[in-house]
């Protein structure tokens, strides 16, 4: 079976960690700093703050920029629940803007739409690796005077314009053990606003600024020093690590372009891909359905995942919600029944690329 994706930790990981037991500093100390350093240089941003998980970041961006009762945020329905539950934490309400088929994210024209006299910011979602449309998003930010809190769990290094992910607005990054830069769990948040940042590290550590010096109520978001011993490593070599993957993905486009009915995806222009998931559309074209499709790759020893299955306003926990929007969205409810996420990790490899895009080519060449 070739893996939705693959983590490994080889002997840097391991002396990391190793340095950190023996060390005896094992929760919010040097490690974590390097972490918090190696970060903010590796992907362009003035300050970067650790927390627990990607979660958290979410929603200590969102106690940072003041957001509660009464207040809306513009986000979109295509996201894991995080970035809506984050929201929902603070009091405040969600709208859903449409997205866009050629990237899957939010799309500016609709984020205007929605904007109201209680809009108090807009939170795109970085998908599968590539940014959204940020110049239209922050031109209407700016017009409204809105935050901007980008969730860049899936975007470690995506690029727009030659702007690094989370360098616009205020970027929250996870770390779980799935994402391209894997911890088990962890989180960073990202911000050139040295207040913003300045409240960011007290908040984390229980509204502290020093010893039992409350300046006022906060949480224990803080990351241990063992995992950020295991993130470390993995910036010294991840720009290898996208390259692996920017190979894998370019080699499968080429090959799954001329198999009718499903759409590989893209990386736009003046846009960096770092290919987080590689996405493709299943039509109707295909002669069988995403699912369909989906076990029958599982069948010829290929994984593969749906990101995600439904929107949020669809699942019955949302639905109904006295701070969940019920806006349309048609683009974003086409989608969703098409998605398919194919390996692409590095340990893919060209033999890997070439089996899935044959097996795909035979399951929907028999189905078409």
């Amino acid at each position: 079976m070739i893996p939705i994706s693959r983590v490994d930790f080889g002997p840097e990981e391991e002396a990391s960690v190793l340095e950190v037991l023996r060390s005896g500093m094992i929760a919010q100390g040097p490690k974590v700093a390097e972490f918090e350093a190696a970060f903010a240089e590796a992907f362009g941003a003035e300050h970067a703050i650790a927390v627990n998980n990607g979660t958290t970041a979410l929603i200590a961006a969102m106690e940072a920029i003041d957001l509660g009762p009464g207040d809306e945020v513009i986000t979109t329905p295509f996201t894991f629940v995080a970035t809506v539950n984050a929201v929902l934490s603070t009091g405040a309400s969600v709208r859903f803007a449409d997205i866009r088929r050629d990237d899957f994210n939010i799309d500016p024209a609709s984020v205007e739409a929605l904007v109201t006299e209680r809009t108090k910011a807009i939170v795109p979602v970085h998908l599968y690796g590539q940014m959204a449309d940020m110049a239209p998003i922050m031109a209407i930010a700016e017009r409204h005077g809105l935050a901007v809190v980008e969730d860049s769990a899936q975007s470690h290094g995506a690029m727009y314009d030659g702007r690094f992910a989370g360098t616009f607005g205020i970027g929250t990054f996870s770390f779980y053990a799935t994402k391209n830069i894997a911890t088990g769990e962890g989180g960073m948040i990202t911000t050139s606003d040295d207040a913003v940042a300045d409240k960011l590290r007290v908040l984390r550590n229980q509204g502290m600024r020093a010893r039992y010096q409350y300046e006022f109520p906060g949480n224990n978001y803080r990351l241990t020093d063992l995992q950020a011993a295991v993130g470390v490593p993995q910036l010294a070599r991840y720009e290898g690590i996208v390259e692996a993957r920017q190979r894998n993905a370019a080699a499968l486009t080429a090959r799954l372009e001329e198999v009718g009915g499903i759409v590989p995806p893209r990386q736009l222009e003046g846009r960096r891909h770092v290919w987080h998931q590689y996405t493709i559309r299943v039509t109707e074209e295909a002669g069988l359905s995403r699912d369909q499709l989906s076990s029958q790759l599982a069948e010829d020893g290929v994984g593969s995942g749906v990101y995600y299955p439904a929107l949020i306003g669809d699942y019955a926990a949302y639905r109904g919600h006295p701070q969940i929007g019920t806006e349309e969205t048609p683009v974003a409810a086409e989608v969703v029944g098409q998605v398919l996420s194919l390996p692409v990790h590095p340990h893919v490899g060209d033999d890997g690329v070439a089996l899935i895009a044959d097996r795909i080519a035979a399951r929907v060449g028999v189905n078409a």
